[in-house]
């Protein structure tokens, strides 16, 4: 071929290329896929929005359980135990994931015109700010969602608490209506099926939890705690929950890697000697309902890990011879739903909220507590529940608020308000001591913010001078 002919050809070919590729960059550019849902459904978003919440009750509760010495790691010195740095990009992107779809579906109700999705978007969004706020402090909110920059600023800790206040309020007052545009979908809503009363319960619920969390401010307000008590849970069947899962519950699965010795869910000392008898010379059957008595015997049937020193000896991780969560538990077993806020937590609230002024409510509310933290676990009438209720039925007039949070301890198992309530209580538990080896000379009270929130929007992200450093309701 000549070298003219080549070069035609060549020359031919490279138009050929160019105008496919021209026309194939126009297909694919079209606004309008008709393959892909541009814009999702509300019905699509809810789902979405509580099965994100759920999990996330759970992501926040793994970072807290070893913090408030529920779980321990039976690695000695591990860094989860001992106060150092941990890096929690994961959980931050979750929580972040998450308010981002609940702030469309948020969005898109406003637009539609529906107060029932407004209002359940307030409430879940209500919850995460609390989530990221009660970890880290000062984040990104008012800004966070915004199409018009990539760095948003930070909202003090004081203004994020208001946020999720206001967002609760409001959330009241649309889920109170009764014209919404368009009803919540009951197959979609993973935590209370649609009924708008048990999502009015809930956001006084998180109320009262939010209004007790400030407990140590000169702004706090009893009163405006037990109003929100009166018009939440009467109930364990209205607690909320999310129950959903692809396979199981994901506590489930911690208890499931540990028996195939990824070694995960090691119950605390702490926790353990709590329930067993040792700490408080009363034996608290809600343990049977939370671990399963040692198959070896080695430390009897109930033994913890303690926290920073790593499993005991003969110091070999295979031997079950410690306790750990279970899914023979009816709080950690496959079905078990996510929860998110209880009615027994309400109950402690209550107590407190009422322990100065109305004595005799308080008692009521601290025994209806206990009672109802043991039904939800399923501890059976006999010996063991009767002798330890009477030996915590000491009178109105002998109820003290370490009382209280002894009791709120263990009705919050494996839930993220625990650290508020360790905090807030000055980690005043009887026995709970620093983890061997921590690197804080104090309990911790913050965490550090994750590094990929730094290499993202590093010129925002506030200094941290330690994690013993207290957050603003924490003073």
């Amino acid at each position: 071929m000549k070298k003219s002919n080549k070069k035609y050809l060549l020359i031919l070919v490279a138009v050929i290329v160019f105008s496919f590729q021209s026309c194939r960059k126009d297909y694919f550019d079209l606004n309008d896929n008709p393959n892909q849902v541009t814009t999702p459904s509300l019905p699509s978003l809810l789902s979405t929005a509580t099965h994100k919440t759920g999990i996330n009750s759970y992501n926040v509760a793994s970072v807290v359980a070893p913090l408030v010495q529920y779980l321990a790691n039976p690695g000695a010195s591990a860094s989860t135990d001992i106060y150092q740095i941990v890096d929690y990009t994961g959980t931050w992107d979750a929580l972040y994931y998450a308010m981002a779809d609940i702030s469309d579906m948020r969005n898109l109700a406003i637009k539609q015109g529906s107060s029932e999705y407004l209002g359940v978007a307030n409430v879940l969004l209500a919850y995460h700010i609390n989530l990221v706020s009660d970890l880290w402090g000062n984040a990104p909110y008012s800004d966070a969602f915004s199409t018009s920059t990539l760095t948003p600023k930070y909202d003090t800790h004081q203004d994020l608490y208001n946020s999720a206040l206001t967002l609760l309020n409001e959330a009241i007052v649309e889920l109170a209506k009764t014209n919404a545009t368009i009803k919540l979908a009951v197959a979609s809503d993973l935590i209370h099926a649609g009924v708008l009363a048990r999502w009015i319960k809930t956001a006084q619920a998180l109320k009262a939890r939010m209004l007790i969390k400030v407990s140590k401010l000169p702004s706090y307000n009893a009163a405006s705690v037990l109003t929100a008590i009166d018009n939440a849970y009467t109930s364990n069947s209205d607690d909320a929950g999310m129950a959903a899962f692809q396979l199981r519950n994901s506590w489930a699965q911690v208890a499931r890697n540990n028996a195939s010795l990824t070694l995960s869910g090691w119950l605390s000392e702490q926790l353990v000697d709590h329930l067993n008898g040792v700490t408080y010379g009363i034996f608290d059957p809600r343990i049977r309902k939370i671990t399963d008595p040692n198959p070896v015997t080695t430390h009897g049937l109930w033994k913890g890990t303690v926290n920073g020193a790593g499993n005991r000896a003969p110091g070999n991780n295979t031997v079950k011879d410690e306790n750990y969560v279970a899914i023979s538990s009816p709080w950690t077993s496959d079905v078990a739903p996510l929860l998110i806020v209880t009615y027994a937590e309400l109950k402690f609230i209550e107590a407190e909220a009422a322990f100065g002024t109305n004595p005799g409510r308080a008692y009521t509310a601290y025994l209806a507590g206990i009672n109802a933290n043991m039904d939800k676990l399923q501890v059976p009438a006999g010996a063991e529940r009767t002798d330890y209720l009477a030996a915590v039925s000491v009178g109105s007039a002998n109820l003290t608020k370490d009382m209280i949070f002894r009791e709120k301890y263990v009705a919050t198992y494996l839930n993220a308000e625990a650290w508020n309530d360790a905090r807030r209580h000055n980690y005043g538990y009887k026995d709970f001591g620093l983890p061997v080896g921590a690197v804080l000379p104090t309990f911790i009270r913050r965490l550090e913010y994750p590094t990929g929130e730094r290499s993202k929007n590093g010129a925002n992200v506030p200094n941290v001078a330690s994690l013993a450093d207290k957050l603003w309701w924490d003073q």
